[in-house]
């Protein structure tokens, strides 16, 4: 018994005295020096383009060792050493030099590569290179690294000190990071990109002019923010290099990764507050914001006009209006998390051949397409109304993957006046549960005309936000009014429409090419 207790008491070291063991062997494994055979996942790491003081994204190389053998690898590190702008972390430790890299046999390590370019001085964009190198002599192997790095406009909230920056107030003790505009900042050119921290606001009484083939770059929760009284003037032109968009004026994330391209709520919004008017957008696409415009209570003189404008990816809505007063030709609004369109609390609508499509696939949505409402609920209790003198759409396609792609709602305590006038419209009632509403009467002239009701648009790839529509077999071909064309005689891509049976949408219909 007493020989049985002292083994016990002597059990929890062996077990301790083995695992140190286990451990010195897995930390000193038998290896031998590398001969300059190791694999790698790609012989050139492209990081992308970055904005100069910006960082990039964490790229990854994998490094296999293929032999049967342990390696060791006696040097890994950057050919510029600590001069380079990139900086490592091989196989999980930060730095940009290492000793005595190993690698198990038929195994493989990950690298982890970032940058961050400084001031560019005179040149507005330049290719920044490096090596990282394994092992030297006649073993020496070599990744190549590539950045391109561009010079930008840079605009952000001035530090006040103690960590605290310029913020806007929004009323009611709400302050967002945020600064106003000087009169040195009101022409945004497109010499080199322009980088927005925070909201950009345009003072009362002031104009923001924004030239063709600007490119706008917003961070993480930022957005520019139009004051009362206040105009936004954004008119690019035509470009002739479909691939180049030299003309068209971009707003879009400062994340210029391709993994970033289509990710929605990037940045805030373009924010048309009270009282601010007279706003136009020509040639412009705006895209991964949580909402594309919000227009927010606008009640003067026209406020808002759009001419060959595309919004999408939008984590809420590509335009949110309230009480607005909106022309739009040619316009794109796709791929939204809730409504595409949304039309509240009243106003002055009028769109001409233009595409509004929901094809949202990163949650559920649970709002149509277009919403048109003459009433907002501020709570249970309490609900605004106003007036919606006109919302009128000619020659235009509602569409996407949702049963019913229009939403309509009226108060009676307010003007409530719709018109579909030669268009294309996704509305399947199979249950036949509304029925009896009287804004889903078809059959209304008073509301709809020429209607195309729940016919494929086929739209050329919706992945990529390109609603162009088939010409062999959309259902939107010549089903247009001629009112409609000739008031937009051309369609988005600059195409001419016939004054006779145009095809609905912004789009005249185009022969897809053979994959």
């Amino acid at each position: 018994m007493k020989i049985t207790a002292a083994l016990k008491s002597l059990y929890p070291l062996f077990i301790l005295s083995l695992v140190i063991f286990w451990s010195s062997c897995q930390t000193e494994f038998d290896s031998v020096p590398s001969t300059g055979a190791l694999r790698f996942s790609s012989d050139t790491i492209y990081l992308d383009t970055i904005f100069e003081n910006i960082g990039s994204s964490t790229y990854t190389l994998k490094v296999y060792n293929d032999s049967d053998k342990n390696i060791n690898i006696p040097q890994v590190g950057l050919a510029q050493g600590t001069a380079s702008n990139y900086r490592l972390n091989v196989d999980g430790q930060p730095g940009q030099s290492f000793d005595d890299v190993q690698i198990l046999a038929k195994d493989s390590i990950f690298v982890f590569i970032e940058t961050t370019v400084g001031d560019l001085g005179l040149n507005t964009q330049m290719i920044y290179e490096d090596k990282l190198v394994f092992d030297s002599g006649n073993n020496a192997q070599d990744v190549t690294l590539v950045t391109l790095v561009q010079q930008a406009h840079f605009l952000f909230p001035e530090p006040l000190g103690d960590g605290i920056y310029e913020t806007l107030d929004l009323g009611e003790d709400v302050f967002i990071d945020g600064f106003f505009l000087d009169e040195t900042e009101l022409t945004w050119t497109a010499d080199k990109p322009w980088v927005i921290y925070g909201y950009a606001a345009i003072p009362p009484g002031k104009t923001l002019n924004i030239e063709p083939g600007a490119r706008i770059h917003f961070h993480e929760n930022s957005g520019i923010i139009a004051a009362n009284g206040a105009t936004l003037k954004v008119i690019g032109l035509p470009s002739d290099d479909a691939e180049l968009l030299e003309g068209e004026i971009i707003f879009e994330s400062d994340r210029l990764e391709p993994g970033f391209t289509d990710i929605p709520g990037q940045w805030g919004t373009i924010w048309l507050t009270a009282g601010s008017t007279n706003h136009e957008f020509a040639h412009v696409t705006i895209k991964n914001n949580l909402v594309g415009i919000l227009m927010d209570s606008n009640d003067g003189d026209r406020t808002l006009t759009l001419k060959n404008v595309q919004i999408y990816n939008t984590a809420t809505s590509g335009l949110l209006a309230q009480t607005g007063d909106v022309y739009g030709e040619n316009v794109v609004v796709s791929n939204s998390g809730q409504a595409a369109l949304a039309l509240t609390l009243g106003g002055r609508y009028k769109f001409v051949h233009s595409t509004f499509s929901n094809y949202w696939a990163n949650s559920f949505r649970s709002f149509p397409t277009v919403q048109v409402t003459n009433a907002l609920a501020i709570s249970n209790d309490e609900i605004l109304v106003a007036d919606l003198e006109q919302a009128e759409f000619v020659n235009c396609i509602i569409y996407g993957t949702e049963q019913r792609e229009i939403g309509l709602y009226k108060d009676d305590l307010g003007a409530y006046n719709v018109l579909f006038d030669h268009c294309l419209i996704k509305f399947q009632d199979p249950l036949n549960a509304y029925l009896d509403e009287p804004l889903y009467d078809f059959g209304d002239t008073n509301l709809y005309r020429g209607l195309v009701l729940n016919q494929d648009p086929v739209f050329e790839n919706i992945n990529l936000n390109d609603f162009d529509i088939s010409l062999e077999e959309s259902a939107a071909v010549g089903r247009g009014s001629s009112a409609g064309a000739v008031a937009v005689p051309t369609d988005l891509n600059g195409s001419p429409r016939p004054s006779s049976n145009p095809d609905l949408g912004a789009y005249q219909a185009i022969s897809f090419p053979e994959n």
